[in-house]
């Protein structure tokens, strides 16, 4: 059963707004991956199976060595990801 309420309508609005905002996808992901992860944290939403497996391949096409930049497939992959996550959070 997905989450209702101010909290939960809240949080899908700030992981949307983060998603598109203006600037770099890979630095709006880190930002609407973390504010997601407080939401969860606090309960506002329901961490479901899927939304586990998306965030985990969100994490993997974002990770990064000291000093590389991410862009190209990194960013492509993230926008992707982010889209079903997006979807996901109805559910969540």
């Amino acid at each position: 059963m997905a989450s209702s309420g101010p909290q939960a309508d809240a949080a899908r609005a700030a992981f949307r707004d983060l998603m598109e905002a203006k600037g770099h996808v890979v630095v709006n992901a880190r930002a609407a991956v973390a504010g997601l992860e407080t939401a969860l944290a606090e309960g506002a939403l329901v961490r479901t199976t899927a939304l586990d497996a998306m965030l985990g391949d969100l994490m993997v096409a974002l990770e990064q060595e000291d000093g590389q930049k991410l862009g190209g497939k990194s960013a492509e992959a993230a926008r992707f990801i982010l889209r079903a996550i997006s979807r996901e959070l109805d559910n969540a």
